[in-house]
């Protein structure tokens, strides 16, 4: 069977959580860089890595990689790598999107006018024809110049991977579920262990813990890219690792995961992207304020995504008629000024105050304000830079005691 070099672009700061989930499918990592892990697998792990990582961004057939500081150096790299042997004479081909970092050529247009270029001659080499039709699968081209290494893949996944298929409906700013799987994953929280989200938005945090507690794999009910390249995957191969992932489900498992959020709407949006990932059923949804967070139980975890800067929601402490997160995360700059400032610092406050009367509980909060550790006043044992999207966030892990006879981690 043949092999094939694959890299899995990732949030930067997850490319340990990625690292291992590819371990766990039982792969040969290659490379580990900022925001990428490149690992070795046959045609079985092209499918099985886009139905079953939970933390990447997408899976890119590695083409080759080469040294360029010049336009022709791009372009007689490019046209010396094996397109021929691996589009077919009828395939859309295209540079979708070139990025370069310390780089000599920084044109994203120039770079991948001039590859497209390449490309057309390299496949005219075989198929002798002046043009082609492009009307058959598609096989859209990514490219990554660092430092003069010019790295080029072919996208298999086509809609990025935390495009699960089940958020139909969504409020502003809602975390990408490929980040609340990776925050989970950072985290000791497994299936038996409580788990609250006080900002739960549209479910997106407890939807994946569910989704891992169930084992019900993140891709399993969306389609990609190359399942239409049946020259380089056979269509059994697709069929073959769904199989196998639905045999894997467990829908039994018994789950205390809870989702709050102070906005009706919201909830209503949860509840049904919870219908449509099959998992309602392990989650309790629920219109809830953060001054209301408790449980009776001990060793719960609390992770969350709280409103903060570009992400703000009103909260006001004993206020009945507070603004809707879904209206107040429309606010843009105004985030900033002294009173919303001061609205956020309460929030994280009663977060604080309602953490610490749990008893043995841990916190997990991913955040840009930067004053969240003396609002919440504590001190984080730890905390990670995390992008999201373009924005730098912190996550800040206040963990608990781990129970007697439970394994933390």
């Amino acid at each position: 069977m043949q092999r094939f070099e694959l890299i899995a672009p990732c949030h930067f700061g997850m490319e340990s959580v990625l690292k291992q989930e590819i371990y766990d499918l039982g792969y040969e990592i290659t490379e580990v860089s900022d925001g990428r892990v490149s690992f070795a697998g046959d045609e079985d792990a092209i499918a099985r890595a886009n139905i079953s990582l939970r933390t990447a961004e997408r899976i890119l057939l590695k083409v080759g990689s080469f040294h360029a500081s010049t336009f022709d150096e791009l372009y007689e790299g490019t046209r010396a790598l094996p397109w021929n042997s691996l589009l077919p004479s009828d395939a859309k081909f295209w540079v979708t999107k070139a990025s370069s970092v310390k780089s000599a050529l920084f044109s994203p247009s120039d770079i991948q006018s001039i590859m497209k270029k390449a490309m057309v001659d390299n496949m005219n080499v075989r198929y002798h024809r002046g043009m082609f039709p492009e009307d058959g699968a598609a096989f859209p081209v990514r490219v990554f110049l660092y430092k003069d290494v010019v790295t080029v893949g072919i996208d298999t996944t086509g809609e990025s991977l935390h495009k699960r298929g089940y958020r139909k409906l969504t409020v502003k700013a809602p975390i990408a579920e490929n980040l609340a799987a990776g925050l989970l994953m950072l985290t000791p929280w497994r299936a038996d262990r409580i788990l609250v989200d006080p900002f739960c938005g549209s479910g997106t945090i407890p939807i994946e813990a569910a989704l891992m507690a169930a084992n019900i794999a993140p891709g399993l009910s969306r389609e990609f890219t190359a399942e239409k390249w049946t020259g380089i995957l056979s269509p059994r191969v697709w069929k073959d690792v769904r199989d196998e992932a639905g045999e894997n489900i467990d829908l039994s498992v018994d789950t205390d995961i809870q989702g709050y959020d102070i906005d009706p709407d919201a909830i209503a949006c949860a509840r049904e992207n919870a219908r449509s990932a099959g998992v309602e059923k392990l989650i309790h949804l629920q219109v809830r304020s953060v001054a209301q967070l408790s449980h009776p139980k001990k060793y719960g975890f609390i992770l969350t995504n709280p409103p903060y800067g570009e992400r703000i929601a009103s909260f006001t402490p004993g206020s009945n008629t507070p603004i809707s997160i879904a209206q107040a995360r429309g606010m843009s700059e105004s985030a900033h000024d002294a009173s919303d400032k001061e609205e956020i610092e309460a929030l994280y406050r009663t977060l604080g105050e309602r953490f610490r009367a749990l008893d043995a509980w841990s916190l997990y909060v991913i955040t840009s304000f930067e004053d969240c550790e003396r609002a919440i006043g504590l001190k984080a044992a730890k905390n990670r830079k995390i992008y999201n999207g373009m924005l730098k966030t912190y996550f800040y892990m206040f963990p608990g005691p781990k129970p007697s006879g439970h394994r933390q981690g």
